[in-house]
């Protein structure tokens, strides 16, 4: 399928100016956000909705544009390029065409690469257990699990599934096989895609994203019958994960969703991207790790306690967000104004500076 020309000038540029999405609107010039910034491509007049539309129908599969049509918002990715791929979302705004188009660079990086704590890899090398990478959206959520599959593609031979809506990065297989499933063509849902996992001999699974109790109900059923899961969630810290995740479910089932959350949970990885001095962007962290404490806590909904726990359990792995703030401005690597932003407590930030 060949893209619009103008559609492939703007993913160009997204290359080339190191900008993380791009978004495309009827009555506006396109822009390109870099470093956190959103900024307007200049050389561009306003589009047309005729215009935005041609660009979205240009890079849709035929077979899926009755759907766009009807449903009005379609999520696909596109391969631009030897590169790069986008991940792309189709919408309606005020009865006309829009599309906001997130880049996701081919190269998988290193927990190095991205400033990742080395500790993460303790959790590649689990043979069971549920992990969650959590933050807003934008947060670099996806890169991070994708350097998690990675490791384990690099070190062990295991047969690992994704579902994704849509695909993002694509995995060589290299010690392991790999298997990509993609939500409306390859299963129709991720309760479905999760559901047949128990039968494919899989070792692995990584869930794009947690949409429902159905979801998350079988994939924490997935951990418990010995499967290492791994899967993202918007929300802002551990303790608003696990109360987010019991509260999907009714209330009759609450009880013993918490029992089996304690056991199978393995841990909540929480990530800002802030901007950093230098130029570009750089993460800030909480790790909260399943230990005997933890998993008392989450069987006694006592969530309100966690973050005292990582913030006194540092010699276990465990890392504080405000603390891996704090660290950040003393190693120059992010203004104090910056991390100010992003504290999860301002009053814990101060005494850590």
């Amino acid at each position: 399928m060949v893209a619009d020309k103008r559609l492939e000038e703007l993913l160009d540029l997204v290359v080339t100016q190191g900008g993380s999405d791009l978004h495309i609107f009827a009555g506006g010039p396109p822009m390109l956000r870099v470093s956190g910034a959103l900024l307007p491509v200049s050389k561009y007049q306003a589009l047309t909705n005729e215009e935005t539309e041609a660009m979205l129908k240009s890079i849709v599969p035929s077979e899926r544009w009755n759907s766009f049509l009807e449903n009005q918002t379609i999520d696909l990715s596109y391969a631009h390029g030897k590169d790069a791929r986008f991940r792309i979302n189709g919408y309606r705004a005020q009865g006309a065409t829009a599309l906001a188009l997130r880049l996701v660079p081919r190269a998988i990086h290193t927990f190095t690469e991205l400033n990742l704590p080395s500790v993460l890899e303790v959790f590649t090398q689990r043979e069971q257990g549920f992990f969650l990478c959590v933050g807003p959206v934008g947060q670099g959520k996806s890169t991070t699990l994708a350097t998690m599959i990675d490791r384990i593609n690099d070190s062990r031979s295991e047969h690992i599934l994704t579902i994704e809506d849509p695909i993002e990065y694509v995995f060589t297989p290299k010690k392991s096989l790999i298997h990509q499933r993609e939500v409306h063509i390859d299963t129709p849902d991720f309760k479905t895609a999760l559901q047949s996992a128990f039968r494919e001999d899989v070792d692995v699974i990584m869930v794009g994203e947690m949409r429902d109790y159905e979801t998350i109900s079988s994939a924490v059923t997935a951990a418990e019958t010995g499967h290492l899961v791994f899967s993202t969630l918007h929300t802002n810290n551990a303790a608003q994960t696990i109360d987010r995740i019991i509260d999907m479910f009714p209330a009759e089932q609450q009880s013993q969703v918490r029992v089996q959350l304690a056991g199978s949970l393995a841990g909540i990885f929480s990530q800002r991207l802030i901007p950093r001095v230098s130029g570009g962007l750089i993460p800030a962290y909480e790790l909260l790790i399943n230990n005997n404490a933890v998993s008392t806590l989450i069987r006694d909904a006592r969530t309100h306690e966690i973050s005292a726990v990582i913030q006194t359990s540092s010699q276990e792995g465990m890392i504080d967000m405000d603390r891996s703030l704090a660290e950040l401005v003393h190693k120059g690597e992010v203004t104090v104004e910056h991390a100010y932003e992003h504290s999860m407590d301002p009053k814990t930030f101060e005494r850590y500076l």
